[in-house]
């Protein structure tokens, strides 16, 4: 039998966390961890103590997170909130750059009128909405900290993410030493990892060198441009990940109800991503493990459903609003972008030993069985039970909330789509039987089966049905083979069937059969 992976510590899953806000900042994953690991060499320089150096880590990775909740805000000022990002880096954001740069921003890719349109309110009412997203953005980071169990140090931190050295940032205009030592260490290092990768050491020292004391306390530029080789040795060649592991604080596995509770928040997180979405992951998760009672599946695939369903779209955070958020249709590009999402949160959660099944889960939540979903198109056999589960559960949920372009079904409706999905062979009829009884859109069907069976032996007779020898219904269930023979034996014998043929028609004609 297969050994279970060890639970994950929260470390991993947080490190996990910070590569999809990597996507979202409009950066390659990793540049988080490794400003992590930039911020905690200057911290070693700096003389701050372990302690420090813990809320550091933490609160570097996850310091960004709270810009997620506000896309839907930002792309409608700025028109794409990832490009936007991924431009914040390149200027000194004060002054004359600042409105240079969301100038440059506001209205991208509308026609000339509606541009100069568009630049006019921002003019008059920009302001005052970008200082509302950084105080919203700053909450909501640090809601998030404690919700996944870190301490109100790290919380605190994270309300001085967008703060200055010179006072001009927000949203407070917290100014010089007011502002937490770890914190402008974070500031420092977040910028050069970015200006490290791009333009090599000299460019991230002349970058620090024309912030100093402005963006940037001057003790900490001066020690990172005194230091630079050192302090930025071989980072663009480690292993970040597992860099960045070897050095979390002291770290325990977290037991099956703080891994839920972590991973839940996640998923909260990632439906703030567009307000169309709120609440979406959590409805997904309760349809699915309901469905998967009601399937029958044992009480660890249930879990595995459970967790899958709340992280499952983590990957929405590497695409754009301005495509999520879309009231007409969508061009090929970026029908492209959203069938990665998915691909994007398998690559992510796959990083976590603990999270593989999960993982797999999250990857083909939009496969179909006739191979028409994405991102990979697989089909048929190379779906189980557990993704055509959440496939349902999620397709389901999606039609009875209100998207940009359409409104939201009704329940009845909604049904009605997944049993046309079923007939035009896209979606399994026993996930969608199972779900649609989940949501109260179908009579529960007594669990007794046909012919007095147990549910492992409903198990093993669809085995037969697909063409599976008893050798291998064992090995694919770890199961003896002298305990498979024995459930065929009885199966054969409340049904009346001699061979695996009597046994598919008995299958067939009592609905026991996808």
């Amino acid at each position: 039998m297969m050994q279970s992976p060890a639970a994950p510590g929260r470390s991993e899953v947080l490190a996990a966390l910070s590569l999809a806000i990597d996507l979202g900042l409009g950066q390659p994953m990793e540049h988080m961890l490794r400003a992590s690991l930039l911020a905690l060499r200057i911290a070693g320089a700096a003389g701050v103590d372990d302690a420090g150096q813990g809320r550091i880590y933490y609160a570097n990775q996850l310091a960004w997170i709270g810009c997620h909740a506000d896309s839907f805000e930002l792309a409608a000022l700025f028109t794409d909130d990832i490009a936007f990002r991924a431009d914040y880096y390149r200027r000194d954001q004060h002054g004359l750059p600042m409105y240079a740069g969301m100038f440059s921003h506001a209205g991208a890719g509308l026609p000339p009128l509606a541009r100069v349109a568009r630049w006019t309110r921002f003019a008059a009412t920009g302001s005052g909405a970008v200082r509302t997203m950084i105080a919203s953005h700053c909450v909501s980071a640090g809601v998030l900290a404690s919700s996944v169990g870190l301490d109100d140090g790290v919380a605190g931190l994270l309300t001085h993410t967008f703060e200055r050295w010179d006072g001009k940032g927000l949203p407070e205009g917290v100014a010089g030493p007011d502002i937490p030592l770890e914190m402008r260490i974070m500031h420092l290092a977040d910028t050069a990892e970015v200006f490290l990768r791009r333009e090599g050491v000299a460019g991230a020292v002349a970058m620090v060198q024309a912030r100093r004391g402005s963006q940037f306390d001057p003790a900490l530029a001066g020690l990172f441009i005194d230091q630079a080789e050192a302090l930025t040795g071989g980072l663009l060649d480690v292993d970040c990940w597992q860099a960045a592991l070897d050095l979390a604080p002291t770290d325990a596995p977290l037991s099956g109800s703080q891994l839920d509770t972590v991973l839940r928040a996640i998923g909260d997180f990632a439906d703030l991503k567009s307000p169309y979405t709120a609440g979406h992951s959590r409805a997904v998760t309760a349809l699915a493990a309901a469905a998967g009672e009601e399937h029958g599946l044992p009480a660890d695939d249930v879990r595995e459903l459970r967790r899958a369903g709340w992280v499952h779209d983590l990957g929405r955070l590497g695409v754009s609003n301005q495509v999520w958020d879309k009231k007409e249709p969508l061009s090929a590009l970026e029908l492209e972008r959203i069938r990665m999402h998915p691909y994007l949160g398998e690559r992510i959660l796959s990083r976590v030993p603990g999270l593989k099944g999960e993982a797999a889960l999250t990857g083909s939540h939009h496969e179909r069985l006739d191979g028409s979903g994405y991102p990979r198109g697989i089909g048929g056999n190379e779906l189980g039970i557990k993704q055509r589960i959440l496939a349902a559960a999620d397709s389901y949920h999606a039609s009875v909330e209100p998207r940009p372009h359409r409104p939201a079904l009704t329940p009845a409706d909604a049904a009605a789509r997944l049993r046309q999905e079923v007939s035009a062979g896209r979606l399994a009829a026993g996930a969608v039987e199972a779900v649609l009884v989940a949501a109260g859109q179908q009579p529960r069907r007594p669990h007794a089966a046909a012919g007095g069976l147990t549910q492992r032996e409903v198990e093993i007779l669809g085995m037969l049905c697909r063409g599976l020898t008893p050798a291998q219904i064992a090995d694919t269930l770890f199961l003896s083979r002298k305990t498979v023979r024995n459930h065929v034996e009885h199966i054969y014998t409340k049904i009346g069937a001699t061979n695996r043929v009597g046994a598919t028609l008995f299958a067939i004609r009592n609905g026991l059969t996808e």
